[in-house]
């Protein structure tokens, strides 16, 4: 059985970059554990809050994940924080949760919570400190990973792909709960955008649909 970890730096990303790779984990018989690292402002968007709120819950329902953890940064401030509290934070859930896989936002996305979180992230994975954890990816968000710079050293070049033909369905499903999340094509978090992406990476691996990973390390 493994233990997984997915950090997902606002919620909707673990749903969305390899939500169809957590229901396979989960039906497999693996633990998975979301780990939730900002939150929109309560005090500026009472009712957006409340909101998410739900949506996390349903969400989380909906994967049966064995644990969810809050960090509580702010969203889009990621960067006000100081390295210390980030990394701290960080380590303080992975060392609880002991995980051996863990899936982490791309290096290179656009948006800074998501590079700031990377980076934290990454250094819970050392092996003298965290010797549990045994294969680090980092994973592929639409609406973030495609806008990287389109150079050789920062752009996501996918080494590892996870048929997921029978859980994108499921995947299409829990992403609509976040309803704020999802437009009309061509939005990049639209339905068809999300099949698209998933038969693409599909047909680069011999299945119907796919999800996509870097992969930093693996123990063996």
């Amino acid at each position: 059985m493994n233990k997984v970890l997915v950090v997902a730096v606002h919620p909707d990303d673990e749903t969305i970059a390899c939500g169809g790779t957590l229901l396979k984990h989960k039906a497999n018989g693996d633990e998975i554990h979301w780990l939730i690292c900002t939150e929109t402002n309560k005090e500026a968007n009472p009712e957006f809050y409340k909101v998410r709120e739900e949506e996390i819950q349903q969400v989380s329902e909906m994967f049966q994940f064995d644990s969810v953890h809050h960090l509580k940064f702010l969203a889009t401030k990621v960067d006000e924080y100081t390295d210390s509290e980030r990394v701290g934070s960080i380590s303080k859930v992975v060392s609880e949760v002991r995980p051996n896989i863990m899936y982490l936002p791309f290096r290179c996305d656009i948006h800074s919570d998501h590079r700031y979180i990377f980076e934290a992230a990454y250094s819970c994975t050392k092996s003298f400190r965290y010797p549990f954890v045994k294969k680090v990816l980092m994973m592929e968000a639409p609406s973030e990973t495609e806008f990287a710079l389109s150079l050789p050293s920062e752009s996501f070049i996918p080494n590892v792909f996870n048929d997921i033909s029978e859980y994108i369905d499921r995947k299409v499903e829990i992403t609509k709960v976040y309803e704020s999340e999802i437009g009309e094509h061509p939005f990049p978090r639209s339905e068809k955008t999300i099949r698209a992406l998933a038969e693409f990476r599909g047909s680069t691996c011999g299945s119907d649909a796919a999800e996509s990973f870097m992969l930093l390390k693996e123990i063996i």
